[in-house]
């Protein structure tokens, strides 16, 4: 089965303070790293940036086969991206660029999970704080955090079944969420702390300690 890559890193890094894709981890710029893991599973990449940043990232030579422009929001980035996967493609892994030390591990057992039949695969991680549902600062619910997950990137889809969440124009945090709304089967995999998102220097820092 022919599996291509996502490599989301089209974000201004508004929280961050800067485009947060290209700062460096452990000597290589996040972007970089994300691309690389995605190589190492995936028979092609594509590579989704600001659109100012497309010329530039060609003539960088960076390890993507195609690179496209993203969009105003993540959804409209990922069809951007999705646009360029060759219509061939059985399965297609959509990665964040801002999760950059994603195990190659992780990447294999979301698609093994599509080769066996799922629509979606995530990675998810147990939740070990409480959680509880609030209406402005009154608690309205306390949730079974036995029943939750955070969910990571790289997610793994069937190429029909994606494309087909994304042709309604939805918007979402995720993309498995498109295809669950879709009526798709959606499965959870083990996830991977060295797959934690940045999203502060903060973030960066913690995980350059983890990384070194």
């Amino acid at each position: 089965m022919a599996v291509w890559g996502v490599v989301v890193a089209a974000g201004s890094g508004t929280r961050f303070g800067a485009p947060k894709q290209y700062e460096t981890l452990a000597g290589t710029r996040m972007v970089d790293h994300a691309l690389a893991a995605a190589r190492a599973s995936c028979d092609g990449v594509v590579l989704v940036v600001p659109a100012q940043d497309v010329s530039s990232a060609q003539q960088l030579g960076n390890p993507a086969d195609i690179v496209v422009a993203g969009g105003s929001v993540r959804s409209e980035s990922v069809r951007n991206g999705l646009a360029a996967v060759p219509d061939d493609a059985d399965i297609v892994v959509v990665h964040d660029a801002a999760r950059p030390l994603a195990p190659p591990a992780l990447f294999g057992a979301v698609i093994a999970a599509v080769r066996d039949g799922a629509d979606a695969a995530v990675p998810g991680l147990p939740v070990a704080d409480t959680v509880k549902e609030v209406d402005g600062t009154r608690v309205v619910a306390t949730l079974d955090r036995r029943r939750l997950v955070l969910v990571q990137t790289p997610q793994a889809f069937r190429a029909g079944a994606l494309r087909a969440a994304h042709e309604h124009g939805w918007d979402a945090t995720d993309d498995a969420a498109l295809v669950e709304r879709n009526g798709g089967k959606v499965v959870v995999v083990p996830g991977s702390e060295a797959a934690a998102k940045v999203t502060t220097p903060e973030d960066l820092a913690r995980l350059g300690a983890h990384a070194s």
